[in-house]
Parts: structure tokens; C-alpha cells; sequence
């Protein structure tokens, strides 16, 4: 009996810490702006710890460094997994607001050129694997508390030899995303 009433009594408190909750716990967003613009899938959920901070965790297909193109025989073929923390600036009724975005990232894959070497063609492959941490920033627009959208932008700072070799090792990423509160 007594086991009954702690668990109906367990169920209320926690039915009833959930009920005071009054913003959307999670977010489901997409960059559109690299979708569009460079072939490159970021998808990313944000889990809300409050209603003006969240866990950030994206997948990153076809990540692009610093917007490099992939003409003359140049191709991407790598996937980045970024872990990050937001924090909103906005007020708990505003719903739309600032945010900067403290990241560490994760990239594996490799990029694969072909060059010129003494009048010969040649396959050239960059292992693109490296640890990225950097800062970000941007805009949300929150319609509803329910559909959102906003442009952001991120600096980070690769710690691969081989990457900063062949290109840089600040790298930059903006977009503009499209997203669902739940």
C-alpha cells in the first residue's frame, strides 16, 4: 500500500514540476542558408534548460571550410559533429532574441584535388579531420513559440597542422536557420 501511494505521490510532484514549465523545452533546425547557397546539411536540436539557455548539438554534412568552392576537380567529402551551449540576451516573454554560442566541433573526412604536377595531373587528398572550438552569435525570430528563424554566425579555430597547412586555421561558418519549438 504504502508503495501505491509514493508512486501516485511521485507522479504529482513530477506532473506537476512539468506543468510550470512555460516555454518549448526543445528545437529541430535546419541551415537553409548553406542548403541553399553550398550543398552543405546542417541540422542541429537544441534542448532548453531554461528559457534563455540551451545545449546545442548539430550534424554538419559536407562541411565546407571557410566556403571554399568545389570547382576544378575539387571535392569535399566531410561530415562535422558540433557540441555547443547557447545563451539568449532576450527576456523570458520576448521570445525573440541575441544569443552567443560557445562550440567544440568535430570533423572527420578529407578533401581531394587534382593539381598540376610537372605537366601531369595529380590526386592530391587533405585528411580534413580536426577539433574546432570557437564562439558564435546570432538572431532568433520566435513566431508562436513555435516556428523559428534567424541568421548567425561562428569563428573557430581548428588545431590540425594538415588542415592549416593547406588552408587556414581560423575558420568561418554563418547561415541562415529555420526551426521547430516543441
Amino acid at each position: 500500500m504504502k508503495k501505491i501511494i509514493l508512486a501516485i505521490a511521485g507522479f504529482f510532484i513530477i506532473q506537476n514540476s512539468f506543468a510550470q514549465i512555460d516555454y518549448m523545452q526543445n528545437e529541430l533546425k535546419l541551415n537553409i542558408g548553406n542548403t541553399i547557397a553550398i550543398a552543405s546539411v546542417e541540422v542541429g536540436y537544441e534542448r532548453f534548460l531554461d528559457f534563455n539557455q540551451s545545449i546545442d548539438a548539430e550534424i554538419l554534412i559536407n562541411d565546407r571550410m571557410n566556403y571554399h568552392s568545389e570547382k576544378n576537380s575539387r571535392q569535399f567529402n566531410t561530415t562535422s559533429f558540433k557540441l555547443g551551449y547557447n545563451f539568449y540576451f532576450g527576456t523570458e516573454s520576448s521570445g525573440s532574441e541575441f544569443f552567443a554560442n560557445p562550440f567544440a566541433k568535430i570533423r572527420t573526412g578529407e578533401f581531394t584535388e587534382v593539381v598540376q604536377v610537372e605537366e601531369e595531373d595529380v590526386r592530391r587528398v587533405t585528411d580534413m579531420g580536426a577539433f574546432i572550438i570557437g564562439i558564435g552569435g546570432g538572431y532568433k525570430w520566435n513566431f508562436n513559440d513555435s516556428f523559428v528563424l534567424g541568421p548567425y554566425a561562428n569563428i573557430g579555430r581548428n588545431f590540425s597542422n594538415e588542415v592549416k597547412d593547406r588552408f587556414s586555421a581560423v575558420e568561418f561558418n554563418a547561415g541562415f536557420s529555420v526551426g521547430y519549438r516543441f
